[in-house]
């Protein structure tokens, strides 16, 4: 009944969503404050009858104010939007990953992107973090690949890569195969991470992918961008259109457009849940915890003696969702989305328990 694609699939696996009780969710790495009121303001005026309408195909009013947003030179013709990130990063693979050549990426990495080399019979390399935790970007740079793709910050573990490294890493990337993408998937990079915008105009084959769903609280509508060369970003066009030609909806860009005229509200409210970051990782080292140190809006944390499955179920009991991942290498870490400090206050005291 089924095609033999079908059989070969190994679909990406959500966070989990009980509904059998109410729980404090910190296993999607979800916003835990509102969108700003110019967005919910544009929500509330949105005419209903405008849903009858097919969407602006090419996003021309909201790609312009992502570039005006996004600044340091970006152009319209340099962003491309979809219908979240992990949409864009679909294309990405189509486009840009030959199946001849495998893909490199780390190998504690975003669990989608396995999950699209299989889909496109992309090849895999995956590339061991270092001891810290830290990606390996001189082993990453030397494989032989048609692509680079990696998060930064990096999820799950929260580690960003400054702009000190990765310049000299794009320049040796280059130097090895100059027709190579790099993909750097910025989900998290607005909770204290320094963006990789300035090296476009260096390294042509760089390209950046963003979304909305984590800084700009918008998990529950799609939204995501590309930013890249014009070729690159006329590149993913080609291939959308060809496949998927489905713009993101109406309402959606007029959210996303509410949502780049008010950066100030999520430059303040990305700076609150930083600093509610910071205060938990040290409360959790002074109980004996090992954090790794996170520039994204969650937390890698383990203690000695605790597997990560223990400590996941220790706080479901008292009411908590927390993300485990029963890998080799990384099953006795939890990742632990940043939410209110009311809610890192009490989940500290279920932790102190442990």
């Amino acid at each position: 009944m089924f095609s033999s694609r079908f059989y070969g699939l190994n679909p990406y696996v959500p966070g989990e969503q009980p509904s059998d009780r109410e729980y404090i969710k910190l296993n999607a790495n979800e916003n835990p404050y509102p969108p700003s009121p110019a967005v919910e303001k544009e929500l509330r005026e949105f005419p209903a009858s405008a849903l009858r309408l097919y969407p602006d195909p090419d996003s021309t009013d909201l790609r312009k104010s992502i570039a005006e947003m996004v600044g340091g030179g970006i152009t319209p013709g340099m962003v491309f939007t979809g219908n979240g990130s992990d949409e864009i990063l679909s294309f990405i693979f189509y486009t840009f990953f030959d199946p001849k050549l495998p893909v490199v990426f780390p190998e504690h990495t975003y669990s989608f992107y396995p999950v699209y080399a299989g889909y496109y019979k992309i090849p895999v390399v995956k590339i061991p973090l270092l001891d810290d935790f830290s990606i390996d970007l001189e082993k990453t740079a030397g494989s032989e690949s048609s692509g680079i793709i990696f998060p930064n910050p990096n999820a799950p573990t929260g580690m960003i890569t400054g702009l000190t490294r990765l310049r000299p890493f794009l320049e040796e990337c280059a130097k090895k195969n100059p027709q190579r993408a790099v993909v750097i998937d910025e989900a998290y990079i607005d909770f204290g991470g320094e963006t990789a915008v300035p090296l476009l105009e260096d390294f042509p084959n760089l390209i950046i992918v963003r979304t909305f769903s984590k800084s700009f609280c918008f998990a529950g509508a799609r939204l995501g961008f590309a930013i890249s060369s014009p070729e690159n970003i006329k590149a993913l066009h080609t291939a959308k259109n060809s496949f998927n030609h489905f713009p993101v909806d109406r309402l959606t860009q007029r959210l996303g457009i509410a949502a780049c005229s008010d950066a100030a509200y999520y430059r303040r409210i990305c700076g609150e849940i930083a600093s509610t970051r910071d205060g938990f990782a040290a409360a959790l080292e002074k109980l004996g915890w090992q954090v790794l140190p996170s520039k994204a809006n969650f937390l890698f944390v383990r203690k000695e003696g605790l597997t990560g499955q223990e400590v996941y179920e220790a706080a479901k009991k008292d009411g908590f969702l927390l993300r485990v991942f029963n890998t080799k290498g990384i099953e006795d870490f939890v990742r632990i989305t940043i939410g209110t400090p009311g809610n890192m206050r009490d989940l500290l005291a279920c932790m102190e328990k442990l």
